[in-house]
């Protein structure tokens, strides 16, 4: 196998070469203000109907309070007079009242979903093209689990939050201070004995939220990295099996399994701690504010009719405060999240072209390597010194044991990597002074790993060149020996793979792969291990087509097999991540050497 690959999917307990599995920093929020910031970059975007949905919320709480007050005048001037025909009809008003405020809370959640779910879908749509800008070593060192729970677990808290959260607070707040001001119309000393509850009402919630936050940050993380480990274990399932892990596997989980239980334990508890506490507070508050009332209403003349409004303001006050801290800590989880999302968004990009980058085209294939020294970290160096030179339609094969930096060369070419010194050009050019998305479209490349997209035989191979026809498609698949196993498939070419070709052999993938390089039909041409996965009959039978393809374009082969690199026009010998021989096939049997060693399996 190749020491690196250009995709990476950490292995099970850890990552290619050992040390546990790295994954996102478990900090606490940096800048909260910051994240509402960007945030409401984003909601602003919608502005006419946010302006609406303030709107409604302005008619549903002026509505419940506009009801709560006509208490006082239908008790004062028709219950108690006896007044039945005024009582029918402000009772018909007060009916009027609450349905335009039930109507106007139907209309403001409609608002709010469409708002909330384009916001939604803006930010997972950035999200995603940031994905497709971050450099290769970034997915490297990140498990693929803990990447999609950014897509999924927090992305549905934003969500969720935009739903609900962010307009009941709205709504409590202005139902708060309306509810204040005509507690104070009413009563201005029963408002001073509601507000005597209100300061350890709000201390204890500013206690239950600080650390609830926390808990819920903490369950984010955890179950990222119980994802993370889920999908290692599908994606490594075979593996599993291989070696009888599975126990292993269950107790690995149960202990991802047990750190989210216990996180999400305190993160709910403490949550759910919010809302009997309010709830008995208010409780409290309104049997003392009924009874001073009472009080008030027999020696201060205080009338009966503004008592009961008082009274139902005085639950109603209550309530938002409820629903404040309860949402607050809605809000903080959705923000954890949120702040999670932005992270990656502020990771940096592929670093970007120079200035005015040289656009490739017309690429002749000459490809030098000019003392090139390069290693994954600067403090550890995988390449030493090394230079080579290939020639348009010249066939350059890499052999050596197992982590000599074969493939590391071959993720240079193409820039998933930069070299730490020296140069790499392509006819003359300095593939730094390159744009990208050019020397990429110059390099076809056939890894060892093979990936198959969800969709039909047909458009897999396509993805080589999206604006091939479909002759070029089935002249590309019969180059690779390809068509007669895709005529025999129950649709032919626009048969529908499986996941990741799960319904082929891993031959057929791999000769599927081979079809995708051959469409591209770029003028130089990288083969990882691109037969490994292919018996050495269906090999033979390729490997004029392999010849074909290789034809008239610079080719650069890694292999196992030495077989296929006998008519290498250079063998390169790596070892250690230098060149320690190089020549023909006979050149180097008479050596005697290294390559001669592994030809003969004659090993000191």
């Amino acid at each position: 196998m190749s020491e690196r690959k250009t995709t990476s999917t950490p292995a099970p307990g850890g990552m290619p070469g050992g040390g546990a599995t790295r994954r996102f920093s478990a900090e606490k929020p940096k800048n909260t203000s910051l994240t509402i910031r960007r945030l409401w970059g984003y909601l602003q975007k919608n502005r006419l109907q946010l302006i609406i949905v303030v709107g409604l919320i302005l008619i549903n709480t002026g509505a419940s309070l506009t009801g709560s007050y006509l208490l006082r005048p239908v008790i004062n001037d028709y219950i108690i007079p006896k007044n039945y025909d005024g009582l029918l009809n402000i009772l018909g008003f007060m009916l009027v009242i609450y349905c335009a405020g039930a109507t106007a809370a139907y209309l403001q959640s409609r608002f709010m979903i469409i708002i909330s779910q384009k916001t939604v879908n803006q930010i997972r749509n950035d999200l995603f093209g940031k994905l497709q800008a971050l450099p290769l070593p970034f997915f490297d060192s990140n498990s693929h689990g803990e990447l999609m729970s950014r897509f999924t677990n927090d992305v549905d808290l934003i969500s969720e939050s935009l739903n609900n959260s962010i307009t009941q607070i709205f709504t409590s707040i202005i139902t708060l201070t309306g509810t204040f001001l005509l507690m104070s119309y009413i009563s201005p000393l029963l408002t001073l004995v509601t507000l005597v509850m209100v300061p350890l009402m709000l201390w204890l919630a500013s206690q239950v939220i600080k650390r609830s936050k926390n808990y819920f940050i903490e369950q984010q993380k955890a179950v990222g990295a119980t994802n993370g480990y889920i999908e290692e274990m599908i994606t490594g399932v075979k593996v599993v099996k291989v070696f009888g892990h599975e126990q292993k596997a269950e107790n690995d989980f149960e202990k991802l399994n047990e750190d989210l239980r216990e996180k999400a334990t305190k993160a709910q508890m403490y949550s759910g701690m919010m809302m009997p506490i309010m709830i008995n507070m208010s409780t409290i508050n309104y049997a003392l504010t009924a009874t001073i009332g009472g009080l008030l209403a027999v020696t201060r003349g205080l009338d009966i009719g503004g008592l009961a409004s008082f009274l139902q303001y005085s639950r109603q006050f209550g309530r938002p405060i409820n629903e404040l801290s309860s949402q607050i800590n809605s809000l903080q989880a959705a923000l954890a999240g949120a702040e999670r999302v932005f992270e990656m968004m502020n990771r940096e990009p592929e670093a970007p072209d120079v200035e005015n980058a040289v656009e490739l085209k017309n690429v002749e294939g000459e490809i030098k390597l000019e003392n090139v020294t390069f290693g994954y970290n600067d403090d550890k160096m995988i390449l030493h010194d090394i230079s080579l030179c290939a020639r348009p339609d010249q066939k350059i094969a890499f052999v050596g044991s197992t982590g000599a930096g074969k493939t590391t060369i071959i993720n240079l070419l193409p820039r998933f990597y930069d070299i730490q010194s020296g140069k790499i050009s392509i006819d003359g050019i300095d593939i730094r002074k390159v744009s990208r998305e050019s020397l990429r479209k110059s390099i076809s490349m056939v890894l060892q790993d093979t990936h198959l997209f969800s969709g039909t035989v047909m458009e897999n191979i396509r993805y080589g060149r999206l604006n091939a026809t479909d002759e070029e498609v089935v002249k590309a698949a019969e180059l690779a020996n390809a068509h007669s196993f895709i005529s025999r498939m129950p649709q032919g070419y626009q048969t529908v793979l499986e996941g990741d070709g799960s319904n082929l052999s891993q031959g057929q993938r791999q000769l599927l792969n081979i079809a995708r390089a051959a469409v591209a039909d770029a003028p130089i041409l990288i083969l990882d291990e691109a037969t490994s996965s292919i018996d050495t009959r269906t090999e033979k039978h390729i490997e004029q087509g392999m010849d074909t393809l290789m034809k008239g374009r610079t080719t650069f082969v890694i292999a196992h097999r030495l077989s296929t690199v006998r008519n290498a026009d250079e063998i390169i010998v790596l070892e250690q991540g230098r060149i320690i021989e190089r020549g023909n096939h006979q050149d180097l049997i008479l050596k005697k050497g290294k390559y001669y060693q592994l030809c003969t399996g004659q090993f000191p």
